[in-house]
Order: structure tokens, then sequence, then C-alpha cells
């Protein structure tokens, strides 16, 4: 694997680093440094943090879309770089931005050899650049913005951000989670409290991070003035998705596993998940208990 890496545009606004998940990135730097197969890392490591940063599965969220070749494409929190990779191989030219210098380097080693990448370190709140993509994406980002949009309605903000980076009849490509998924009612811990039920029950007391139902977000989206907005099912969700469904392709009987897998923590099994999802899907109500969307959402 060809290691060379990008030159990075550090653009520190609070800070020498914003971001940091501690030792684990600098296992990830090694790993990717080692030039190691990743298949081959892959076996032999257990940790959750490898697999979910490393994984090629990673890639299957949007794999089977048709990029224009020509387009570029802005990456909002591209994190370790796990789908980076594919938007090098399917776009002329890509633009990540990040808040993390220790990730946006794992990055640049995993990808800076495709040739048409460049990584900004910073919050996304304070990125300036000049020129307009042709799309823009949130792939598990835009549950955070609570975090770094320092507005009071942090989640309308920042797609009104997103806005000013995409040229007309651009795009955005979103990947969240459901807060109704089907996967926190049958006793999976909510990816991002770790508590039990607590994007059902409209994460009271909780601040920074929220996922949203099918209607709330296609409200914020159209609110924002996205007008066309594809709903897409990753399942058994967005982060290693085996298969991707949508409106005019809904799961059937024996399509689904047994049981969402969690990996990063232990989980309740309340009842049968999949035996669940073919009864919602016989009624018409898949799309709404999906465990997450990815949304692609045209500008205009």
């Amino acid at each position: 694997m060809d290691n060379t890496e990008p030159v990075l545009n550090l653009k520190f606004y609070r800070g020498e680093d914003l971001y940091s998940d501690g030792e684990v990135e600098e296992r990830l730097l090694a790993l990717c440094r080692s030039g190691r197969p990743m298949q081959e890392i892959l076996m032999e490591e257990t940790e959750w943090a490898i697999l979910y940063h490393l994984s090629d599965v990673r890639e299957n969220v949007l794999d089977w879309y048709a990029f224009d070749p020509k387009a570029s494409l802005l990456e909002i929190g591209s994190g370790c770089g796990a789908v980076t990779g594919l938007f090098c191989r399917s776009v002329n030219r890509v633009v990540c931005n990040d808040l993390s210098k220790r990730r946006s380097t794992i990055n640049a080693v995993r990808n800076g050899h495709h040739g048409n990448l460049e990584i900004f370190v910073g919050n996304f709140e304070d990125l300036v650049l000049e020129e307009t993509f042709d799309y823009v994406t949130l792939i598990g980002v835009f549950e955070y913005a609570g975090y770094y949009i320092s507005h009071g309605e942090p989640y309308a903000q920042m797609l009104q951000r997103v806005k000013r980076f995409l040229k007309p009849g651009g795009k955005l490509l979103l990947a969240i989670e459901n807060k109704f998924g089907l996967k926190y009612w049958a006793g999976a811990a909510e990816d991002h409290t770790a508590g039990y039920f607590d994007g059902i029950q409209n994460y009271a007391g909780i601040r920074g991070v929220r996922t949203f139902s099918k209607p709330e977000i296609t409200g914020l989206l159209e609110q924002a003035g996205f007008r066309e907005n594809e709903f897409y099912y990753p399942m058994p969700d967005y982060k290693l998705p085996t298969a991707v469904y949508s409106d005019r392709f809904l799961p059937r009987k024996g399509m689904l596993d047994p049981m969402t897998t969690s990996y990063d923590r232990d989980r309740y099994v309340m009842f049968d998940e999949a035996a669940a999802y073919e009864a919602l899907a016989a009624d018409g109500q898949f799309p709404y208990f999906a465990n997450s969307f990815l949304i692609i959402s045209t500008l205009g």
C-alpha cells in the first residue's frame, strides 16, 4: 500500500486538536502505517473501534451510488477515512474536514495515494472555502451538530451552512440513525448515549446529540431548502451495512437477519427483530422503524 500523505491544511481554531478518542487512535495510525493487508489486521483485532474505523464494509453505504466521476465532493466529519477512499475512487476531487488532527493523519495515510484528496482540520462551523461542491456528505455527523454548532437551533443551522458549500442542484448525502429504529425498542442501547430508550423518549435531559424520526428529519431538510429527499434504509444500520433498501424496494419475508448485532456494548433481546420487521413491512411501516437512514437530498 502506498502511504503517501497529502499536505494537511491545518487550521486550528480552538486549540491544537479539537477531538480525540485517545490511545486507540495511535494504534489505528500505527496499523495503517504498517503496510499490512487490512483484512489480515481485522482478522486479528477484536476491538470495536478497529473494526468500525478500518472495515471496508463501511463503504457499502454508498458504493452502489452512481457518482459523477467529474464531480467534486466535500466530506464533513471524515474521521479516519472509512469512506473517504470510496469518494476518492468515485469523483475527481475530494475535500475532507474533521475536528481531529490525529484522525485526519490516519485518513491521509490510508487515502493520500489517490492523489485527489485535500484535508482541512478544524471545526466545520469555522471552515472557510471559496469553492462549492457537487456533493456534500454527512455520514454519522449530523447527530452531533449540537456539540460544535454554536446556535440555538444547531441542526437547522448545520444544514444552512452545508448549503453554502453546494453548487445549485448539488446533493447532500446524509446517513444517520433513526431514533425510532426497531433495534432500540428491542433492547439495543442508544448508539450515542449508551442509555436504553433515550431516543424513543426524545432525549429527555440529554444535550448535544440527537437523532430524528423520518418525518422530523424530512421537515428539517425541507425547511433548509432541500425539496427532493430520497430515503434509503441501510441494514442492519449505516455503519456496517450488508444491504441498502429503498422505497422502491423494501425488504420482504426472509431478507432480514434475526437480530441487530451490538459490537460495542451489551444489549437486551426483547423480541425477534426479524419477525417484527416482517410484520411491519407487511403493514407498510418498515421505513418508519428502519434502524437508520441514508438520505440523498437535492438543493433547489
